[in-house]
């Protein structure tokens, strides 16, 4: 299916947005975090979210992810962000259980745990329904 490309998917839109979000996130992150440990357990805080060199990378590979969906399509960014959006979701779980602990690598904390579920949700929605709502939208005729 051919695409105009003037008009973008919500799902593209969003791996745009969020992946340029993520990217600068993880290049910022390297800014603060000269000195700590790669997989250091307590990194230093951007705003309030914890961050280690290790989170750095993560940021900027979701980043690359999102966008290389969103290049890629409605149907590959709708498949990227539901993967993404699933692997937050088990980061956001199981960061509840590892703040704290030697298997923190990627020096979690609990504004971490509640961005991440927030990422979760919404990328999961957008590309779980974000592609039925723009083909219901189109097959509307006013």
């Amino acid at each position: 299916m051919k695409q105009d490309s003037k008009q973008l998917s919500l799902n593209q839109q969003f791996g745009y947005v969020f992946g340029a979000i993520y990217a600068v996130v993880g290049v910022v992150g390297f800014a603060i975090t000269p000195g700590v440990g790669f997989f250091s357990t307590h990194g230093k805080d951007l705003i309030f979210f914890g961050l280690n060199p290790f989170h750095n990378l993560i940021h900027i590979a979701v980043g690359v992810l999102f966008i290389v969906g969103a290049v890629g399509g409605a149907k590959l960014s709708s498949v990227i962000n539901v993967l993404i959006g699933a692997v937050y979701l088990v980061v956001a779980i199981l960061g509840l259980f590892i703040i704290g602990t030697s298997f923190n690598i990627i020096a979690l904390n609990s504004a971490d745990n509640v961005l991440h579920f927030v990422s979760a949700v919404a990328a999961l929605g957008v590309g779980l329904f974000g592609r039925k709502s723009v083909n219901a939208l189109k097959s509307v005729s006013i």
